[in-house]
């Protein structure tokens, strides 16, 4: 079970959305020293104390983050932290 998850209508073409996706991970990777990779329309990421993934299909993108049991702790911060990527890479 997923300790934060949000979906969102991207409103996107597929390749557009992908870009935005890579742009956000490009920036939590600098900000927070997260390892992503792609399998197919899915980001897998992880870090220490954090592992999740990032789905794409033609009109949603969903997010699903499990958080280590030292990181728990800060589940309030960090969920806003990625909303506000999510604000900035795929606007409502």
């Amino acid at each position: 079970m997923s300790d934060i998850s949000i979906r969102r209508n991207h409103g996107k073409t597929r390749a557009q959305a992908r870009k935005s996706a890579e742009h956000m991970a490009a920036e939590l990777k600098e900000e927070f020293d997260l390892d992503y990779d792609w399998d197919g329309d899915v980001m897998n990421f992880k870090r220490p104390g954090v592992s999740g993934e990032l789905s794409l299909d033609s009109k949603e993108v969903a997010l699903e983050i499990t958080l280590g049991l030292l990181l728990f702790a800060l589940k309030p911060s960090i969920e806003r932290e990625v909303q506000r990527f999510f604000d900035e890479n795929f606007p409502a």
